[in-house]
């Protein structure tokens, strides 16, 4: 299973992105995926999660209201909305997967709880 993140860059503060990350080796759908941010000299962190099947997610408090997570499991990707973004947002961004056994509309909170991880996309918010 490979998980491939896109759509970083720089961006103004108060601007959006919308980061993208493209499972191949497997359904989309046979995982509940999570997207995970370590900012400099941070620990990595959850941004969002999401069941496999989209019915359920949760948010890190720090970002709710500016982040959406979503999943297009036809299209084998998942998205991170992200807006109103602040300094304070300039992190590698990482997506990750587990595998969602027996359909169970878990989210999962923990890095310690995925198996598989993308490369990350770096996010840098700056005027």
């Amino acid at each position: 299973v490979q998980l491939v993140e896109s759509g970083g860059g720089l961006v103004q503060p108060g601007g959006s992105l919308r980061l993208s990350c493209v499972v191949s080796g497997s359904l989309i759908s046979d995982y509940a995926m999570g997207w995970f941010r370590q900012g400099p000299g941070k620990e990595r962190e959850l941004v969002a999660a999401i069941s496999w099947s989209g019915h359920n997610a949760n948010y890190a408090h720090s970002v709710k209201g500016r982040v959406t997570i979503s999943r297009d499991n036809a299209e084998n990707t998942v998205y991170l909305q992200l807006s109103s973004l602040s300094p304070g947002d300039t992190a590698v961004y990482y997506c990750a997967a587990r595998p969602a056994l027996n359909q169970h509309e878990s989210v999962w909170l923990w890095a310690s709880d995925y198996t598989y991880w993308g490369q990350g996309t770096q996010v840098t918010v700056s005027s």
